[in-house]
């Protein structure tokens, strides 16, 4: 049996004791049965819950902060991580347009 990493410093020397998951690096203790309190909520723009690796569409044209160029309705992205801010919550890999962070109020879920 594989246990998962440490959530917080993503070690893999994560041992079992009794219930609890423990991590000898970071000494952080969390059970796996019990939901994360520290995990980001962020739904897209219909409600479905957004995670790291989903795929995206944009659903309204987007100017590009700085630039001339604009996102266009129907472009793709895929969510390299979820990040807390008030702005921008997302930071993607659009197609075309190279890395950046977008609003999930934006996007849906593809």
């Amino acid at each position: 049996m594989t246990l998962p990493p440490c959530p917080i410093c993503k070690s893999e020397f994560v041992y079992q004791d009794q219930s609890l998951l423990i991590c000898p690096e970071c000494a952080h203790e969390w059970n796996p049965e019990e939901p994360d309190e520290d995990a980001l909520i962020v739904k897209d723009a219909n409600g479905a819950l957004l995670a790291e690796g989903d795929k995206l569409t944009l659903i309204k044209d987007l100017k590009i902060k700085g630039s001339s160029q604009v996102l266009k309705i129907g472009t793709k992205a895929v969510i390299k991580r979820i990040v807390e801010g008030k702005d921008h919550q997302l930071d993607c890999k659009v197609d075309g347009a190279g890395e950046m962070m977008i609003t999930a109020k934006f996007v849906k879920k593809a």
